[in-house]
């Protein structure tokens, strides 16, 4: 199976290109590629195919094999993909993801795509679209008992379920290995959760670590970034506009509130053309 290895500030795909390939069991092609030790390594695997409702579809898999609604640095590296291998001439790109239809622009320098700004669309903040179990219209600084700890959180979907915690601690010094999985299997997320843990450095600097559902602690998180700029922007923190520092680099996110759509901004990689081969009951 021919693939591309690429990644959005650190998070990082392994892309196939099913206008040439044919992928029969992604699930497990997912776990297979993600392995860092006896496959490619990866925070998953990521199809681009074609779709009849936009340009391309974007279908995503986590390293455990399940499926992801949305992945905001993933899709950053689709519109560089289709743009920078010849899918597309187009710098304006719309691509179908289980969340919904994304517009992409895209900016190219040198004849390759440089970074691409994400219409995420409006957050989704009722309670039981998120889903979490929460009582009234919005789940927005309220208590959730973790492991004998109590957090304030603030629940979003981006398409997918995210619960942000902001610390006054550094979230650079959390031992997310260890409270992760807490977060991502609390009973309250009968979808399971993303869980940001972040830091206000000031109204438009935030510092964010992320637990992934399905995928464990990444370098970055696109959606995550999205979900804790508008957390930040609805506990009254932060400004419309914010540079949301992770691990891996920064993202800018833009939100006007409301039902207004968040603005999504980054860099996109390649790092490399490869081809792995597969064992032969993924094949069949």
């Amino acid at each position: 199976m021919k693939f591309t290895k690429m990644h959005g500030i650190g998070n990082d795909y392994v892309y196939v290109n099913c206008f040439k390939e044919q992928v029969t069991h992604p699930e497990q092609v997912a776990k297979f590629v993600s392995d860092r030790h006896f496959g490619v390594g990866s925070d998953g695997l990521i199809l681009i195919k074609p779709s009849e409702a936009a340009d391309f579809e974007m279908a995503m898999y986590n390293a455990d094999g399940s499926r992801g609604e949305m992945c905001g640095n993933g899709i950053r590296c689709v519109g560089k993909y289709v743009y920078d291998y010849g899918l597309t001439n187009k710098t304006d790109v719309k691509i179908e993801t289980l969340a919904g239809i994304k517009d992409l622009n895209l900016t190219v320098e040198n004849g390759k795509v440089s970074t691409v700004t994400v219409n995420m669309g409006a957050p989704e903040l009722s309670p039981e679209k998120i889903p979490v179990d929460a009582k009234g219209s919005r789940a927005v600084n309220i208590p959730l008992e973790v492991d004998g700890s109590t957090y304030q959180m603030t629940c979003i979907s981006m398409g997918n379920p995210h619960c942000v915690i902001f610390m006054e601690e550094d979230v650079r010094e959390l031992d997310l290995e260890k409270i992760g999985p807490s977060f991502e299997h609390h009973p309250r997320f009968p979808k399971r959760v993303n869980t940001e843990f972040a830091n206000i450095l000031d109204r438009n600097t935030l510092r964010m670590r992320v637990w992934e559902r399905g995928s464990g602690e990444t370098l970055a998180c696109g959606t995550g970034a999205c979900a804790t700029a508008a957390a930040a922007i609805l506990n009254g923190a932060a400004e419309q506009e914010v540079t949301v520092k992770l691990l891996g680099g920064d993202l800018t996110i833009r939100w006007q509130g409301g039902s207004s759509p968040i603005y999504m901004e980054g860099p996109a990689t390649t790092v490399f053309d490869g081809e792995v081969f597969l064992p032969p009951e993924l094949l069949q």
